[in-house]
């Protein structure tokens, strides 16, 4: 009894102490030391044990296979068509001469120029050329290739110098009836020409205008009342050489306006022509009493 009494007395006497001293007790982490005998538990300034600080390890990640990116096959872009390279032009628009004349008389032939050749390629002579080319199944560039030359060559004739060389900017009229017979000066408002007729054959011809919307030229048969070769008008008080007067003051006579002006301008009535060579020559044919007609 007593000896239990004493174990107890230590106990608690043992747990005074360390409540007053603050420490307590550790398990040794790693066993007993070289010597064999525990290690003591380190404590901290302020007398707390420290804790072991926990063995660092160093967790490698499991091998990962390399990826090999590889970039996408790109898809062949499709080539690039380009466009058959044009046939090149025997006669190309812009151009002028004497194989732009040609041109333009043999399409004249067909119906499908309708003036007379001027040597230049203008858009009439394209829009022409074009229209020749849609009928016989050919590209319709405007331009004159070999094959369009070959095809217009084999469905035309030579043209004669006439057709290339016409005295006239517009092709003649038919004539009227009342033209086919005598000396008459034959005159189309239609085509504005002026055709010289002896016996119903063309001995010259020119490009004429007429009078404006107030002052028109007037129409019918008529003859030649007189000639003054340079007369001087004493109404509008203008020069009016080579006049051939038909009809009261009308009269057929060269005009400078006109060969300077062109087709801009128009006159009090009169027929002008803008040739004064080719007026000249007629003038010193006629005579009083021959045929003038006027028609559309």
């Amino acid at each position: 009894m007593r000896r239990k009494a004493l174990i107890r007395t230590a106990a608690i006497t043992a747990a005074a102490a360390a409540l007053a001293t603050g420490c307590k007790t550790t398990e040794l982490q790693g066993g007993a030391g070289s010597s064999g005998t525990p290690r003591p538990a380190q404590t901290t300034r302020a007398g707390e044990p420290t804790r072991a600080a926990p063995a660092r390890t160093h967790h490698r990640p499991a091998h990962r296979p390399r990826v090999h990116r590889t970039t996408p096959p790109r898809t062949p872009s499709p080539p690039r068509r380009t466009a058959p390279a044009a046939p090149a032009a025997v006669v190309a628009p812009g151009t002028s001469g004497e194989r732009v004349r040609e041109l333009q008389a043999r399409l004249a032939q067909l119906g499908l120029f309708g003036r007379n050749p001027t040597g230049y390629y203008g858009t009439v002579t394209q829009t022409s050329v074009r229209s020749f080319q849609r009928g016989h199944g050919l590209p319709a560039t405007g331009s004159v290739d070999r094959r369009t030359w070959a095809a217009l060559r084999g469905a035309t004739r030579p043209p004669t110098r006439d057709e290339l060389h016409p005295p006239t900017t517009n092709p003649l009229a038919k004539p009227d009836p009342r033209c086919l017979t005598g000396h008459v000066l034959c005159i189309s408002k239609t085509s504005r020409t002026l055709a010289w007729m002896i016996d119903g054959r063309v001995a010259a011809a020119m490009d004429v205008r007429f009078g404006s919307q107030y002052t028109p030229t007037r129409e019918g048969l008529f003859t030649v009342d007189f000639k003054s070769r340079d007369h001087v008008s004493t109404i509008y008080h203008t020069a009016m050489p080579f006049a051939m007067f038909f009809s009261g003051g009308q009269a057929v006579h060269y005009s400078a306006d006109f060969a300077a002006r062109g087709y801009s301008g128009a006159s009090h009535g009169c027929v002008n022509v803008r040739d004064r060579a080719k007026i000249a020559a007629v003038f010193d044919q006629v005579r009083a009493g021959d045929k003038v007609v006027v028609y559309r």
